[in-house]
């Protein structure tokens, strides 16, 4: 019994960090997503192993405890750390927290020269820099979860399918007191073609990329900083591209084919629409952030998260971190996020089309998205007109 009948999976690589003959290898599939490949089928000894830490081979959550979750809005209470992450702060804070305690921190960070998002370990503060703002791209986590020694403290940040597979991997070898887990509200994770056709087109212009910051808050809605050096937040949907011959900043969303594709649904990976388990509460971290989109905080214009904890090891780390926290209802935690896996739109077939063709532009696929929620907005509109001329006439 092994992993080598799964695709379309979660791609959260913990099969190959536990298999004791180490022929489980992680790549991307044609499409563009992780999942595992048996490299020498003839040295399973079916031991099992890598399906039972297998989040997308069993069902349910691997939840941490049976305490009731407890909600949060938070935020660093250093200026400067707010200003780079993509809203409160608060990971990074957890982190760094986790550090003054003698953890390990294992979190992701973006890889210019392999063009991918990749977990990595870090052991002080100076190693930290790079964990700093989202990575809308599946990351790659093998390597990095192979550094850590199940022995060692180690808070583990990642999606909540890796983060699920992770809880039953240290589960399965009764180590769950060393480690911390943390998750976020997730939207799903695209696929890498998109990405990489994405950087190819954008280093004609830039040249090879030296820097990519997703959400970044250097510009906001209206491409600038107000008087009191404060980027809304809440508009910093853009990717920040530096490289060797220009830094190109988007700033809207129907003007970056890359996030145009990702908010419609349209390059997910199979399980994000399917076999998506985790959206609201249903977590096997201690502690799940993402950003507080409720109207409590509608005019903060520096950044919230929204913050659960599942257990008394993840309250007690949240307390201790340089954080703000408001106690909130859970239903205002979670107010806002997405509670059913996302819906792959009509059109994607043939956008899937035009994006598996190296020689068809990233936005033919795009266009097809603002296209459509351009005619969903216009009837929208025309059933609002008629209905208010229908009340009009009564």
């Amino acid at each position: 019994m092994n992993v080598g009948n799964i695709h379309n999976c979660f791609g959260c690589g913990l099969c190959s960090v536990v298999c004791p003959k180490k022929i489980i290898d992680i790549r991307l599939s044609a499409d563009g997503f992780y999942e595992p490949e048996i490299i020498d089928l003839s040295s399973c000894v079916d031991c099992g192993l890598c399906v039972n830490v297998c989040s997308y081979s069993n069902e349910g959550v691997e939840s941490a405890s049976e305490m009731s979750p407890r909600g949060y809005a938070a935020w660093s209470n250093d200026w400067l750390v707010r200003r780079k992450s993509s809203s409160g702060g608060t990971c990074y804070e957890l982190a760094k927290s986790a550090l003054d305690k003698g953890f390990m921190f294992c979190g992701v960070r973006y890889n210019v020269d392999k063009v991918r998002a990749e977990h990595y370990v870090a052991r002080d503060l100076s190693e930290m820099e790079g964990s700093l703002g989202s990575k809308y791209i599946q990351s790659y986590t093998v390597d990095a979860f192979r550094q850590i020694d199940r022995k060692d403290k180690c808070l583990v940040v990642g999606t909540p399918c890796q983060i699920d597979s992770f809880r039953r991997y240290i589960r399965k070898f009764r180590c769950e007191d060393n480690f911390v887990l943390v998750d976020f509200f997730c939207h799903g994770v695209p696929s890498m073609l998109t990405w990489r056709k994405y950087v190819r087109e954008k280093e004609k212009k830039t040249g090879r990329l030296s820097y990519v910051s997703w959400r970044n808050k250097f510009m906001g809605k209206d491409g600038a900083e107000d008087k009191n050096n404060v980027v809304n937040w809440h508009y910093s949907y853009n990717l920040l591209l530096v490289g060797e011959r220009r830094t190109v900043n988007s700033l809207f969303i129907d003007d970056d084919p890359f996030f145009c594709m990702f908010i419609n649904d349209v390059c997910l990976g199979k399980a994000c629409y399917h076999n998506c388990k985790f959206k609201k509460t249903n977590s096997a971290a201690d502690i799940r952030i993402g950003d507080f989109w409720g109207e409590q905080f509608s005019d903060n214009v520096e950044g919230v998260n929204s913050v659960l904890s599942f257990t008394e090891k993840g309250d007690e780390l949240l307390h201790s971190t340089n954080c703000h926290l408001t106690e909130f209802p859970v239903d205002s935690v979670t107010e806002r996020q997405m509670s059913e896996g996302a819906v792959e739109p009509f059109f994607a077939n043939k956008a899937w089309t035009y994006l598996r063709n190296p020689d068809a532009p990233l936005s033919r696929s795009a266009n097809m998205c603002i296209k459509d929620r351009r005619e969903r907005l216009l009837k929208r509109n025309v059933k609002q007109i008629l209905k208010a001329l229908k009340l009009r006439r009564k």
